[in-house]
């Protein structure tokens, strides 16, 4: 199933600067083996806010929320989950 989800990241205060900055880098590592894994599909930042939009293609709605709150940022988000199906019109397979 694919999922369009835009997280958004609200910076949590209570976090040094080097505390944060070693949180994004685990987030990093983390997103890029889904990437590798093929689960991350596409992700795309909204340009002037931290914040993403991303495709996620996994087996149901269980397994996302588990990506989803594997995310070592996932506390500090707001996320907005779509679920997508293909389009009748569309060309691309």
């Amino acid at each position: 199933m694919l999922f369009m989800v835009r997280m958004d990241v609200h910076v949590p205060h209570h976090l040094s600067a080097a505390e944060f900055d070693a949180l994004k880098a685990v987030e990093k590592a983390r997103a890029e083996d889904l990437q590798r894994a093929g689960k991350w599909q596409h992700l795309w930042r909204i340009a002037g806010q931290y914040a993403n939009i991303s495709i996620f293609d996994v087996s149901d709605a269980g397994e996302l929320h588990d990506i989803m709150t594997s995310l070592p940022l996932f506390p500090f988000m707001t996320t907005q989950v779509t679920a997508l199906c293909r389009h009748p019109s569309a060309i691309s397979a």
